[in-house]
């Protein structure tokens, strides 16, 4: 039997699989390149971008928690400008499509970051966080409510050509009323879920471990809700989707696409196994040979209920 096909495009970005790295758990790529080939997966996610460079939050800012992580990092990145001047140039050499997470702490950020992104060689598309819990303004107002995420998604869609795909929050009562509200508005593919907002606390100090005190919480925990919740946005919106969260290993990727979703992204895994992404790509190249199946697109959807 031939190599099965395991090639996927969502919005017009073509990848050789359907398998990404996470904003916020990759780098800026390069960081990478000694641990797998950057080209042997279907494309990378910058860190989260801003119009200014932020230091994010103080420390600790991460902690393990009973099968996952949280977070509360706070978006610490080197800003649009330094991106474009020292990350760019680097990334563009890589035969692999690079995906820039952005976002704004007010809607003219969010226009001013896409703007300054659109006219770049190098850039496949934006993936805008609207989402993120642990932002102490903005975000988690953009993310949860739908009109606020719609002049976000309106005014990004008017800054750029470029594909758009928007990271949905499941910090919400109803994620399919968000994303009807974003495809409504423009969005042309969504990925989901964001981190969960949670929080740990240190008994003995009777203090909470993270200096934020809440914090995104990821890894193989959050899965079981990002599965429902891929499911339920897949059977009501006709935008390809990207699902993400606690995809450790080859059938947990190929899980989220039996549920609807176009491609996956790979995130906490990599704090583990730095190699997670390539190694997750072959597991569902072997699993499509075992089981005698052409290509992976085949199984977008095709969760029997």
């Amino acid at each position: 039997m031939q190599r099965p096909d395991m090639s996927v495009a969502v919005a017009g970005i073509k990848m050789r699989n359907p398998v990404m790295t996470a904003s916020g758990t990759f780098g800026y790529g390069a960081e990478f390149a000694d641990y797998l080939d950057l080209e042997s997966i279907g494309a990378m996610i910058s860190k989260g971008l801003s119009l200014k460079p932020k230091a994010g939050n103080p420390t600790p800012r991460i902690v393990e928690t009973p099968g996952g992580m949280l977070n509360a990092i706070g978006l610490q990145n080197v800003g649009i400008d330094a991106f474009i001047e020292q990350k760019l140039p680097y990334l563009k050499n890589v035969n692999t499509p690079v995906i820039v997470n952005l976002y704004g702490n007010t809607l003219e950020e969010y226009g001013e970051v896409a703007a300054r992104l659109d006219g770049l060689s190098g850039v496949a598309g934006i993936e805008v966080n609207i989402s993120c819990p642990n932002v102490k303004q903005g975000g988690i107002v953009f993310g949860t409510d739908p009109g606020a995420a719609q002049e976000v998604v309106r005014l990004v869609k008017k800054n750029t050509s470029k594909p758009m795909i928007v990271k949905l929050s499941p910090n919400v009562t109803d994620v399919v009323l968000m994303a009807k509200a974003c495809a409504d508005a423009g969005a042309d593919a969504l990925s989901l879920i964001n981190t969960l907002t949670g929080m740990a606390i240190d008994l003995e100090r009777r203090r909470p471990v993270l200096a934020n005190v809440t914090g995104g919480l990821s890894g193989p925990a959050i899965k079981p809700v990002a599965l429902r919740m891929v499911w339920q946005v897949a059977r009501a919106v006709k935008l390809p989707l990207i699902g993400i969260g606690g995809i450790m290993n080859g059938r947990d990727a190929l899980e989220f696409m039996l549920a609807g979703a176009t491609a996956v992204q790979v995130g906490t895994a990599s704090f583990l196994d730095p190699s997670a992404a390539q190694r997750i790509a072959g597991e569902m190249e072997q699993y499509l040979v075992d089981h005698k199946i052409d290509s992976v697109s085949s199984l977008i959807g095709a969760l029997e209920v």
